[in-house]
């Protein structure tokens, strides 16, 4: 994808990348100083965040990965209103993009962007469990992949704002799938919520 289509890489390194993640790990453990960008404060969900990232290219050559322009570290953090608690959180990742073709700023901007995919992902794995799915052969799996995002796909064209609750709702009975989309001559209020 990156030398045909000119796509471009933004892969969030975690430990099932053992040596890639312990070796971007190490890195930035003896070489954070000062962020490269920090995101102003925004609000929402009921938080205070503030995003910053640090990035090199100082392990292009040294790390086994295709494509890799740049190496990142975000950290999240966020302040519950309520509460005061704060939380950081901290990912480390690759990016095929160059410094040239990507500032620190429009990096973080695109990881975040990349994040609501995740989201997306999240539900698929978890609700479906679709990475234990045992459809291996012809185009099953595809198919299997285009069903469940098409009914992801159905569930928000609803407005669902929490789309995995809605579809643990769902999963209960037939009957329930058919109130909420009113396929049924006999759909009852109460339920299509």
């Amino acid at each position: 994808m990156v030398e045909d289509r000119k796509a471009h890489v933004y892969c969030c390194v975690k430990k099932n990348q053992p040596t890639l993640f312990e070796d971007i790990k190490y890195y930035f453990s003896n070489n954070l100083g000062q962020a490269d960008y920090t995101d102003s404060v925004s609000t929402g969900h009921g938080r205070i965040e503030q995003r910053k990232i640090w990035t090199t290219s100082k392990l292009n050559e040294y790390v086994k990965f295709p494509h890799v322009a740049k190496i990142y570290r975000i950290e999240r953090t966020a302040t519950d209103k309520k509460s005061g608690e704060t939380s950081i959180e901290v990912a480390d990742g690759i990016s095929s993009r160059t410094k040239k073709e990507a500032s620190p700023k429009t990096l973080l901007h695109k990881v975040r962007d990349h994040w609501s995919v995740e989201a997306y992902h999240y539900i698929i794995d978890w609700i479906y469990n679709e990475d234990r799915s045992t459809i291996r052969t012809g185009y099953g799996p595809e198919n299997m992949t285009r069903m469940r995002r098409f009914a992801i796909g159905l569930v928000k064209s609803k407005g669902a704002t929490n789309v995995s609750k809605r579809m643990r709702q769902l999963d209960k009975s037939t009957g329930s799938v058919l109130d909420y989309f009113k396929l049924t001559t006999n759909t009852r209020k109460s339920r299509s919520n």
